[in-house]
């Protein structure tokens, strides 16, 4: 056994991997072993590097599970092969694993940022972010309640005390350049994943079909969902981890590819046909928790007494599932048949 190895077998897995991370990842990477700030300061894993034990907080938490019954672009699609905002992240997960690997970047604190990066998103979309945008006093964006949720909400409001590096790429993953490389790739996998899988949902449903797509931006990048994803990938890695964006012919391209689906789909009168009910439902739940705070569950009063009512009822209406939203407005609006007594 040589001297390296020998000091190896006295370390532990987790400082092994933070050793092996620096021989193996590029100097631009997030290094393990010098990152990885809490706000509360905790003892080490002796197995998991801190970005591991990130991504799985995320993984094990309720908001994630959660997602798996929220609107990725169909209002509650008949079938079962549409996204929904869980194997939307998933799929974003997979593109910044592939590219951050490729680059030689840490493609554990990829993966924590990827599966955290909509934890705040509404019930309905869209939508429902729209409708609390416009209600809440303090404005509403799910990027920023995807850090409350990790930071206030979860973990009966103790939160997952995540490192500030997967926080700062959560936060940034919409329209902010991340503080860290492997930040800023899930943001362009992020937009890669929802344009490519919202045409492939499309098709499904009818509304557009693969010819209707822009030729010219389909002869750059494409004509399957797999080409384009490829396509798309492999002009992020033409640049390197120095400079990590989407080559400018490619880009082009994938704008007007963007350009097409929010003309012809996310602005579509089919596929938004009941989004202004969503937005009735949301706001009138918003209107009701607002004055009666009592019917909330004890969590969210919990939050109204340190952050004020506003700021907990937003936090409950954006928590909710679409199945859930539905069935409390049922429960709270919707007139029952009365059952007598059979005699």
């Amino acid at each position: 056994m040589c001297l390296y190895e020998r000091g190896m077998a006295y370390m532990t897995i987790r400082e092994q991997t933070e050793v092996l991370e620096l021989g193996m990842l590029c100097d631009e990477a997030c290094f393990s072993k010098n990152s990885g700030h809490r706000v509360r300061s905790e003892t080490k894993c002796p197995i998991r590097t801190e970005f591991q034990r990130d991504r799985d907080r995320i993984l094990h938490c309720n908001s994630f599970r959660r997602l798996k019954h929220k609107t990725q672009v169909f209002l509650d699609p008949v079938g079962d092969h549409y996204r929904t905002r869980l194997t939307h992240t998933l799929e974003v997960a997979q593109i910044a694993r592939t590219i951050s690997r490729a680059l030689r970047l840490n493609e554990d604190l990829t993966e924590a940022v990827a599966l955290g990066h909509d934890l705040g998103h509404t019930p309905f979309g869209h939508a429902g972010e729209m409708v609390l945008n416009e209600i809440c006093p303090m404005g509403f964006t799910h990027y920023l309640q995807s850090v409350r949720v990790v930071d206030y909400i979860e973990n009966d409001g103790r939160g997952l005390n995540l490192t500030y590096e997967v926080k700062n790429g959560i936060a940034c993953h919409t329209n902010k350049k991340a503080s860290t490389r492997e930040g800023y790739i899930v943001r362009l996998a992020d937009k890669i994943a929802y344009i490519n899988h919202d045409i492939d949902d499309s098709i499904r449903a009818g509304i557009l079909t693969e010819k209707d797509l822009p030729k010219d931006a389909t002869a750059v990048l494409g004509h399957s969902k797999s080409q384009r994803i490829t396509t798309l990938i492999n002009s992020i890695l033409s640049n390197g981890a120095q400079d990590i964006r989407i080559s400018e012919d490619v880009e082009k391209a994938f704008d007007k590819l963007s350009d097409f689906m929010y003309a012809n789909v996310y602005k579509n009168s089919i596929a938004k046909a009941e989004e202004s009910k969503a937005k009735m439902l949301v706001e009138r739940l918003y209107t009701y928790f607002l004055k009666n705070p009592d019917k909330m569950p004890d969590d969210y009063k919990k939050i109204m007494a340190k952050y004020g009512a506003d700021r907990a009822v937003c936090d409950y209406i954006a928590g909710m599932t679409d199945s859930y939203a539905i069935d409390v407005y049922e429960d709270l609006f919707i007139p029952k048949g009365w059952h007598g007594l059979n005699l």
